[in-house]
């Protein structure tokens, strides 16, 4: 009897480890001080943006993510729609893959959102602090678990102006073009309410689909494909350059795009993470590193 109980002591452990992809509380903690009044909307040129430069730039530091700029710094200049000059920053860090000649896998969200309107702090919650949360839970997992490619971890500024980090970074990007295979974005991956989380993309590298069909683990949350065909998806339905992949597509680099479909908290100040249920955004970022994994280990 002793040593039925210790056999099924460890194997109720064993579960328990293989659900734990990621350090779930510190998602949690750090999706919560990302989308705090604190960093005032993360618009570019801010305190805020700084302060959230910094945070990013310390959990790299935690997860021992190597670096190409200074101190994970990638910093870029574009003309906003007024003329003006603005310094943006994007911030990288990567994983050596253990593959013969690795090529490199960008695995993406935005960090920046619209700053403070009428005196009210957008905060961007859903948009994109859940992204960039679940970059630091994506990079934790293949620490721990070495992928084939090199995984080249990005948090791009200045999305919100016009998609400038990723076209800054598809423009001088600190490696070869050529080496980078595919991009994994994430933008708005907390408020599956509807409890679908789409992959945007597969319409244009169906050789991108089976890795996410693969994931078969039962979630509160489940996959659907979409918002890519331009035949069935018009204007703003048509998500193929909503965000940071879009950069990548126009470069000819494959893509998967996860989000999920706007709600009425879109770009206003009520975008906060009391909003948000913990546990479906738990489940959106397991569905995830699933699927990067498979990306990896399936992508040539």
């Amino acid at each position: 009897m002793k040593y039925l109980f210790v056999l099924l002591f460890v194997s109720v452990n064993i579960v328990a480890s293989a659900q734990q992809l990621f350090n779930e509380r510190a998602l949690i903690d750090n999706f919560k001080y990302l989308s705090s009044d604190a960093l005032e909307g993360r618009k570019p040129e801010t305190k805020g943006s700084e302060l959230a430069r910094t945070f990013i730039k310390a959990q790299f530091k935690k997860l021992k993510l190597e670096a190409f700029g200074k101190e994970y710094e990638l910093p870029f200049e574009f003309d906003s729609k007024s003329g003006n000059k603005v310094k943006g920053v994007n911030l990288a860090g990567w994983i050596k893959g253990t593959g013969k000649d690795a090529k490199y896998i960008i695995i993406s969200a935005h960090y920046d959102h619209v700053g403070i309107n009428d005196g009210k702090i957008y905060n961007g919650a859903d948009d994109n602090a859940s992204g960039t949360s679940a970059l630091f839970a994506i990079a934790e997992y293949f620490k721990n678990n070495k992928p084939q490619h090199n995984i080249l971890i990005v948090a791009f500024d200045a999305e919100e102006m016009g998609l400038q980090g990723a076209k800054a970074f598809v423009k001088n990007p600190p490696i070869a073009i050529g080496d980078i295979v595919g991009n994994i974005n994430m933008d708005m991956v907390s408020r599956a309410d509807n409890k679908e989380l789409v992959a945007c993309g597969t319409f244009f590298y169906p050789q991108l689909k089976p890795f996410i069909d693969q994931v078969t683990v039962t979630e509160s949350v489940k996959f659907v494909f979409g918002h890519d065909d331009p035949e069935e998806y018009k204007g703003e339905d048509n998500w193929t350059f909503s965000s940071d992949h879009g950069p990548f597509h126009s470069a000819k680099i494959p893509f998967i795009y996860f989000g999920v479909a706007d709600h009425e908290d879109y770009h206003q100040h009520t975008d906060e993470f009391e909003n948000v249920n913990p546990e479906v955004y738990k489940s959106c970022v397991r569905l995830i590193v699933l699927a990067s994994n498979n990306i990896d280990k399936g992508l040539k």
